[in-house]
């Protein structure tokens, strides 16, 4: 199957996509720091994978898929402590998504719209649930699966499950399966595990990985990472992308 991105086409070649069966894929990152070892754009990484890897899936089903291309500047309130970081308003973000995917389905109406969104911040995800909370009030169809929330979250690795699993071992393995030339190995396998939970962090109230107790800007065990994991976990991440487009749109 050969993938369609919209930034390869052209005006009449998009014109000429068929509404009735087209579902468009935004994949939404981040630039924020990932540890000494994984690249600012890791968040942009994993989630282009997921939403290829949803693509190819929904193809298998009978839908035509559009990938649209990603959007990385987020809000990252959490890592904005660090070099290279860029975090910009949640409210420019939810407007930014609303105006971009209102101007592209002004022009090329589609079935549905899904979001491959692997940055967990949670200032982030509140951008992304408003921007879809207008969306679908302006009537469109939209597939946002929460990486955070029941029963996605429960379908990952143990390590994404623990709450320990920023630039770890769950993130390092995809990009060491996606771009493994974009990892510093060396710097990775001497990384001491850190166990620190993520997640019960953001319940205690904590704002940043420093004060959440990632003064590397990393959660978890670089070290085990392997490109054979990465892939697993994109398959993973594909089929809870096209579950979650089946649950709204059912079968072509």
């Amino acid at each position: 199957m050969s993938l369609l991105y919209l930034a390869e086409m052209t005006w009449k070649a998009v014109e000429g996509l068929p509404a009735d069966s087209l579902v468009a894929i935004l994949p939404t990152g981040a630039v924020e720091a990932h540890g000494p070892h994984l690249p600012l754009v890791t968040d942009g990484v994993i989630s282009e994978a997921m939403a290829r890897s949803g693509a190819r899936a929904l193809h298998q089903d009978g839908w035509r898929v559009l990938l649209l291309p990603p959007l990385n500047y987020t809000a990252a309130p959490f890592a904005a402590e660090f070099s290279g970081t860029i975090n910009i308003r949640p409210e420019t973000e939810t407007a930014l998504i609303v105006d971009l995917v209102r101007s592209f389905t002004a022009q090329r109406s589609c079935r549905c719209l899904a979001i491959a969104n692997s940055h967990l911040d949670p200032t982030h995800l509140g951008a992304l649930e408003a921007a879809v909370a207008t969306l679908r009030d302006d009537g469109l169809t939209v597939a946002f699966p929460n990486l955070t929330r029941k029963p996605w979250a429960l379908r990952l690795t143990d390590e994404f499950k623990s709450g320990a699993c920023h630039a770890g071992q769950f993130e390092s393995s995809i990009v060491l399966a996606e771009r493994p030339e974009w990892v510093d190995r060396e710097t990775a396998w001497r990384l001491p595990a850190n166990g620190a939970s993520l997640s019960q962090a953001i319940r205690e109230g904590h704002g940043t990985f420093k004060a959440a107790g990632g003064p590397r800007a990393y959660f978890g065990n670089p070290a085990a990472a392997t490109a054979d994991e990465g892939r697993g976990t994109i398959e993973i991440l594909g089929q809870i992308l096209r579950d979650a487009v089946v649950e709204h749109l059912g079968h072509p």
